[in-house]
């Protein structure tokens, strides 16, 4: 797989508007994945099977107004003043979301709750592993960024919480 035909599944992948595409030819392997509020292009390598095309039919989530960006990542997103005011909680490390100490529990936090710094949000899995990720600040929880069971990347924003 070219750099060409990686650039067209771009083209393809942000028109279609699927939230996760991924194709395999021979040894090569593309990935592609809406994140919450930016675009995320991985570029993996060998895989087993060949010729296989996977695109997920969940629509993506709805990215802030006008925060759009180019393919090259040129132009900057444009971030209303609301937005500005409030600061993004974000994984330490890669691993699986949970918004719950186990199944069927209440979440740590929900939107709208107070936070203090030192606070258990959630945690994140990794290498079957539990750890808690707590509170930088405090707070209140605006929105929450990742549905609970999903994977997260290191640095991917977890909550948006306005600052005391």
């Amino acid at each position: 797989m070219n750099i060409d035909e990686i650039r067209e599944l771009l083209g393809l992948f942000n028109e279609s508007g699927v939230a996760e595409m991924e194709v395999q030819r021979g040894e090569n392997r593309v990935r592609l994945k809406r994140a919450s509020l930016s675009h995320d292009y991985v570029v993996a390598a060998p895989a087993p099977a060949a010729g296989t095309i996977y695109a997920a039919a969940a629509p993506p989530a709805a990215p802030a107004p006008a925060a759009q960006q180019s393919l090259a990542g040129a132009s900057a997103p444009v971030i209303d003043a609301q937005a500005e005011k409030n600061d993004l909680i974000k994984s330490p490390i890669v691993g699986t979301f949970y918004e719950s100490a186990s199944p069927g529990a209440a979440p740590f936090v929900k939107v709208g709750d107070q936070i203090e710094k030192g606070q258990v949000l959630c945690i994140i899995e990794s290498m079957k592993l539990m750890n808690e990720i707590e509170a930088e600040f405090a707070g209140t929880i605006v929105s929450k960024l990742v549905d609970n069971g999903k994977p997260v990347e290191y640095g991917q924003a977890l909550f948006a919480v306005k600052p005391r």
